[in-house]
């Protein structure tokens, strides 16, 4: 009996074995993956970088890397697509964190915007009180711990970013960070309580 080698672009071949066949070089396994794969994985990129050229870019490297530890690949720590999706994912965010080369400051338009008393009103209902406690509790810390706060919560930054940017110790920065937060979270929850 002659065993009929299975199609990869065949729909019904799972994304196991589309991935066990680029592990031992199979071109055509490879193929029908990003056939499979390009799609998702370009949407996920875009909706994070939001730039369409960075977004192939992510894309391709996500492949790039599928295709290079296929064999690693453990189905009992979850799905083909769940592995796919958290590479893009992973590498989105480093490209988002490379491409903010130019420091921001928390004086910029949207740091004043937070701290600002004026609002929209269709940001009224949305927003409620919650965010007039939380902009009193934000302007009541220390200049420093405010500082440290806005570019960790709002900016993304790491403590090891903000230490380089504010030329202080890591073990600062994190400290700084922390005790806004604390101080934020007891604010809001204090004039919350009935």
């Amino acid at each position: 009996m002659v065993r009929r080698r299975r199609d990869p672009r065949d729909d019904s071949v799972s994304d196991e074995v589309l991935l066990a066949g680029i592990a031992v070089g199979d071109e055509q396994a490879g193929l029908a993956f990003v056939r499979r794969y390009q799609g998702r994985l370009y949407g996920l990129a875009l909706r994070i970088v939001g730039d369409a050229a960075l977004a192939e870019d992510v894309a391709q490297e996500a492949f790039i890397r599928i295709i290079r530890h296929a064999e690693v690949f453990d189905e009992r720590r979850g799905s083909v697509t769940t592995w796919a999706l958290t590479i893009t994912r992973n590498l989105a965010i480093d490209a988002i964190r490379v491409r903010r080369s130019i420091p921001t400051d928390p004086d910029d338009r949207l740091f004043l915007e937070l701290m600002s008393t004026e609002r929209l009103p269709e940001d009224v209902a949305d927003r409620g009180d919650a965010l007039d406690r939380a902009r009193t509790a934000l302007a009541g810390l220390p200049v420093e711990q405010r500082r440290a706060v806005v570019l960790a919560a709002m900016y993304g930054r790491s403590a090891t970013e903000i230490a380089e940017s504010e030329q202080i110790p890591v073990g600062t920065a994190k400290g700084r960070i922390r005790m806004g937060m604390a101080k934020l979270r007891d604010a809001v929850v204090i004039e919350e309580s009935p």
